[in-house]
């Protein structure tokens, strides 16, 4: 029997919600990731974009467990001479509350071109109303 390869053009997409309220950073992103890459279907194929998309609401409501709210650190580098930024968790949900976690998913995903694409296919609101209802998406426990 012959391994069968999915191409681009031929993988179907589909939509999936998560409401992130309450729900435990880590184990929210390493779910997106997977869905996003398509580790859930039976012709995922590593090169190829064959994961689905996703829409997470209520970002702001996500939560970390133990001191990481004030001991982990998000860093960021401007370019310039002394130009290192960091922010807590803490500061980085008040600032944006949707990048702690869309960092969290890139960290998961592959670092090159496809995991460029993969990224896109993933959309992070703060509050509860998202403008993707007449996709349909499909409710997806974490």
């Amino acid at each position: 029997m012959k391994t069968i390869f999915e191409k681009g053009n031929d993988v179907k997409h589909d939509w999936y919600i998560i409401d992130a309220s309450g729900k435990t950073l880590g184990r929210v992103a390493s779910a997106v990731a997977a869905v996003l890459r398509g580790k859930n279907k039976p012709t995922f194929t590593p090169n190829v974009l064959c994961g689905d998309y996703v829409v997470i609401v209520n970002a702001d409501k996500i939560q970390v467990s133990g001191n990481k709210s004030d001991d982990m650190l998000y860093r960021h580098y401007t370019g310039f001479v002394r130009g290192l930024r960091s922010y807590s968790f803490n500061e980085l949900i008040a600032k944006n509350p949707t990048e702690p976690l869309r960092r969290t998913i890139v960290g998961m995903l592959p670092h090159g071109r496809l995991g460029r694409r993969m990224i896109d296919n993933v959309k992070i609101y703060a509050g509860s109303e998202h403008p993707h209802a007449a996709q349909n998406p499909k409710s997806l426990e974490v």
